[in-house]
């Protein structure tokens, strides 16, 4: 009977990268290929995880492999390796092997500023209208980490400007929200809604972290005659 502590042994050899390991595992059991340990993760989950293409490789040519199997909480293997620095070859190889990139991969690559995997999945048919659970898109992730590149890729790919999250949040209001000016304004410039309100009331504006923050912003609109408060409460 197989022991408990050697029963997740290929994951482990996975995330070290001893893919020796791996080739021995899987020529004396192929199985272990479909394995999932306590997380719902595969083998592949985990090789992908930790940047391990060697490994990816061996992996993806299992018998009936499935390239879009989900974990416990709904990743992908493409979601993961989107979410990686210099994990681009990962993601080719992936999308090779049929992975879907229209379901929120590019959430990943946007949450994680990978702008030359955005890129790839772009190519290869990916949405930046796409929401995920949180009805966020791709562009309210670029606009919370201030990427104005990721933004300008998502919005040269008809990225809804205005689009709301569960907070009734856009884009713009994330951008505030985290303290990026220059990125809050290209937003502005792009036709954002400056005086749309959060399913509180709340103005984008007022969503300042600080008066610094929020000076430039309201200055910076002034100059592209652009109103960030309704006229009322100006």
């Amino acid at each position: 009977m197989e022991q408990s502590s050697d029963k997740f042994a290929i994951h482990e050899a996975c995330r070290e990268g001893k893919i020796s390991i791996v080739e021995s595992l899987l020529n004396a059991n192929p199985r272990l290929a479909k394995r999932r340990d306590d997380d719902e993760r595969l083998p592949i989950h985990w090789a992908v995880s930790y940047n391990q293409r060697a490994i990816v490789e061996l992996l993806v040519q299992a018998k009936d492999f499935d390239v879009d199997a989900q974990d416990e909480i709904g990743w992908t293997s493409l979601m993961m390796a989107s979410s990686l620095k210099e994990g681009e070859d990962i993601v080719e190889l992936l999308l090779k092997k049929g992975a879907d990139p229209k379901m929120t991969t590019i959430h990943f690559a946007a949450s994680k500023n990978n702008l030359d995997t955005a890129r790839k999945l772009i190519a290869a048919g990916a949405t930046s209208r796409i929401k995920d659970k949180r009805q966020q898109t791709p562009l309210h992730r670029a606009a919370a980490i201030g990427s104005i590149p990721m933004m300008k890729l998502l919005m040269e790919n008809k990225s809804p400007l205005d689009a709301t999250d569960l907070d009734g949040m856009t884009a713009w209001h994330h951008a505030v929200c985290e303290g990026h000016g220059d990125a809050a304004m290209v937003l502005l410039k792009a036709g954002a809604d400056a005086v749309k309100r959060t399913k509180d009331g709340v103005l984008a504006i007022d969503l300042a972290p600080d008066e610094k923050v929020k000076s430039f912003i309201v200055k910076s609109a002034e100059m592209e005659g652009i109103e960030v408060y309704p006229p009322s409460e100006e």
